[in-house]
């Protein structure tokens, strides 16, 4: 049978890994962490064509019941005025809409349910190096130790070693002239609705929220910042400190921002945006990147945990129909490289108009209740109705 090492047990790793059993590939998970990721001020969205995916590999039911349905977004100005609502995907046959859930939450989900397949999972086991032996793959890991297998999966995220590995000279992440932060606030009044988004153009920073079935406030917001932090700055911010940058930043709007936030218990910390717009070799030698390791989008997106499941399941399709795994990596990257990309790019715009100037701002209040009334509730099809036929062939010219 053949082997495979998966690096990294967020998303993509633990479907890889599920993908690569229903197409006959025997593979390991090795995450760096000691466990699960913590959750302090994560939470993501999973659109449906993510859960799409993982119904495509008959895992849909671990992330059943998980987070908040969040069918539709609304947006405003600082101001308060309504410039629009946009649906966040058609619902699927069954009537399930797209979620927002603790990152945590989605990982425990998807490792458990690897594990319940069999799938060996290994936490703890941070990748030093890999490299082509013959036959095969071996990888390096930091307590000393080596595993080998026929192939690598690095689903090892925005830092990854194994697209170090793959191509030394691959170019860096790129800043995105956004912060992110985020936290769950009690239960208080808004004027949003259960289970929808409420998108804020503030005037000097971006807010979003949504309450929850059980009434409390999950909130985000992203301060702008031109310079990229310098290592270590962001972490050395005190909650304190935080928390006053942000009431003054949303001071001047009329939105519930302040409220939410002074009302927010716990840590508050703050993390900087990173994209990767073009990945130039995404394989080589047996091994190859999949997810943020190949094309990291910015949260703005929506799409990041949903690219990495149709990242594993199309990769499980083509090493099922085309075992050498160099054919099998050439037909996935034919798959996926424009949709991905493609996705990277919008994020890139989201977030930019997140941080617009005084006159961008204008313009873009101004003519964003157009674009909105344009689209309405209307669903952007190639995004959201993507549909992956687990059991239709891949070919060498896929």
């Amino acid at each position: 049978m053949t082997t495979a090492l998966v690096i990294g047990a967020g998303v993509a790793g633990p479907v890889a890994a599920m993908a690569l059993q229903r197409a006959g590939v025997d593979a390991t998970v090795y995450e760096a962490h000691p466990g699960t990721a913590d959750d302090v001020g994560a939470f993501l969205t999973l659109q449906v064509n993510g859960v799409s995916a993982l119904r495509a590999i008959g895992a849909g039911d671990a992330v059943a019941g998980l987070g908040v349905s969040t069918p539709a977004m609304r947006f405003r100005s600082g101001s308060g005025k309504l410039l629009g609502e946009v649906s966040t995907g058609a619902a699927l046959a069954d009537g399930t809409v797209g979620v927002t859930l603790r990152r945590s939450d989605l990982y425990r989900a998807l490792c458990d349910e690897a594990k319940r397949r069999g799938i060996r999972v290994e936490h703890n086991r941070p990748l030093v190096d890999a490299r082509p032996v013959p036959g095969g793959v071996l990888a390096e890991f930091a307590d000393g130790s080596t595993a080998t297998a026929d192939l690598l999966v690095g689903a090892d995220g925005l830092r990854s070693r194994v697209r170090q590995a793959i191509d030394p000279a691959a170019a860096p992440a790129r800043y995105v002239p956004v912060l992110n932060i985020g936290g769950y606030a009690p239960p208080q009044a808004t004027d949003a609705r259960p289970g929808q988004y409420e998108m804020v153009f503030g005037k000097r920073a971006f807010f979003g929220y949504l309450v929850a079935p059980d009434g409390a406030v999950w909130w985000f917001a992203n301060p702008p910042r031109r310079d990229e932090p310098a290592p270590g700055e962001l972490a050395a911010m005190t909650t304190a400190q935080w928390r006053s940058w942000l009431l003054d930043l949303f001071a001047v709007d009329n939105t519930p921002a302040c409220a939410i936030i002074e009302s927010t218990p716990g840590e508050l910390s703050g993390w900087a945006t990173y994209d990767m717009p073009s990945v130039r070799r995404w394989h080589r030698d047996r091994m190859i990147v999949i997810g943020d390791a190949a094309h990291a989008t910015s949260p703005a997106s929506g799409q990041g945990a949903s690219m990495a499941i149709e990242d594993a399941v199309e990769l499980g399709r083509c090493l099922r129909d085309l075992p050498e795994p160099e054919a099998a990596f050439a037909a996935y990257e034919r798959l996926r490289r424009a949709r991905v990309e493609k996705v990277v790019a919008q994020g890139a715009r989201s977030s930019n108009s997140k941080a617009a100037g005084p006159v961008a701002r204008v313009l873009r209040d101004a003519f964003l209740p157009l674009v909105l009334r344009k689209q309405g509730k209307k669903v952007i099809a190639w995004l959201h109705e993507y549909q992956i036929d687990w059991e239709a062939p891949v070919g060498v010219s896929a």
